[in-house]
């Protein structure tokens, strides 16, 4: 038997997330062996050769024979997935998420394992990258890195703990959060920024001028719209399910740009213009300094 903290995992969705999560894993020998689970055979494969999984497996045989089931999915994937997973999964076994909003995966747990919800610890890594697939799998990616945990009230301590362990062994720093804390504050920090970030280069590439706008843009317009670029049917997902928190903070972000903007129109007003500005600038040193430590 592995000595390892896991002694077979599974990992559903063997790309970025799930890739960077059985890599770490491997890299500290914490994993014994590796099942990939998905619904693309040659992504499959990709991560077999590359050394990321051990073998191909599909869910019934993740449910039989995983001591921990990591859910890298997008979460509108996750409620066919619980399900085929619940008549099968063994008491022992614990299974964690990914996904970026946590209040929906809680309660799809609840509604879909029934008694043996307490078995789901949902889970959220902030981490990641514009890359995608097995190839962009990276051992390191969640070292220094947060990870959120959101534990049901009667999770037992034991599994909370098991997990914990295996995400510091991965090189993370764990936050113990309630789902709805989590989602107001990844909507601020996350969601919305990735929303407007698309929303930007939608409206730069439908201006008439848009190859001269891309061919001058330099590495602060970079900076800014390079998570526009993430997955689709991941972010389309995280919109949806937390469309509430998102709405709330775009209506506070209209607000703020609302009164950037009043200082402009008119007749200008560079000392309002100025003492916004720098609020955001010091607001943004410090934190920039702050994240640091």
């Amino acid at each position: 038997m592995s000595n390892a903290l896991v002694p077979v995992l599974a990992v559903v969705g063997t790309g970025l997330i799930g890739g960077s999560f059985a890599a770490a894993l491997r890299r500290v020998g914490q994993a014994g062996r590796v099942l990939g689970v998905g619904r693309n055979p040659a992504s499959l494969q990709r991560a077999r050769d590359l050394g990321l999984i051990d073998g191909i497996a599909d869910l019934s045989q993740a449910a039989a024979q995983a001591d921990l089931i990591f859910l890298a999915t997008p979460v509108g994937a996750l409620a066919p997935i619980l399900q085929e997973l619940a008549p099968m999964l063994r008491p022992d076994t614990l299974i964690t998420d990914a996904g970026s909003t946590k209040s929906d995966v809680a309660r799809l747990a609840r509604e879909i394992l029934g008694d043996r919800h307490t078995q789901f610890i949902p889970g959220h890594p902030i981490a990641g990258s514009e890359m995608a697939g097995p190839e962009a799998a990276d051992p390191m990616l969640y070292h220094g890195r947060k990870v959120v945990l959101t534990p049901f009230e009667d999770t037992p301590g034991l599994l909370q703990h098991r997990l914990i362990r295996v995400w510091e062994a991965c090189g993370a720093r764990i936050a113990l959060m309630t789902p709805e804390a989590h989602d107001r504050a990844l909507a601020a920090v996350s969601h919305v920024p990735h929303f407007l970030a698309a929303a930007y280069m939608a409206q730069i590439i439908h201006a008439e001028d848009a190859d001269t706008r891309l061919n001058l843009a330099g590495t602060g317009f970079r900076d800014f719209t390079r998570i526009a670029a993430g997955s689709v049917e991941v972010w389309r997902d995280i919109f949806l399910s937390n469309r509430t928190a998102v709405l709330r903070e775009l209506d506070g972000f209209d607000q703020a740009l609302q009164a950037l903007r009043a200082t402009l129109e008119g007749d200008p007003d560079p000392a309002a213009l100025e003492a916004l500005l720098e609020q955001a600038a010091l607001a943004r040193r410090f934190w920039g300094g702050r994240s640091q430590m």
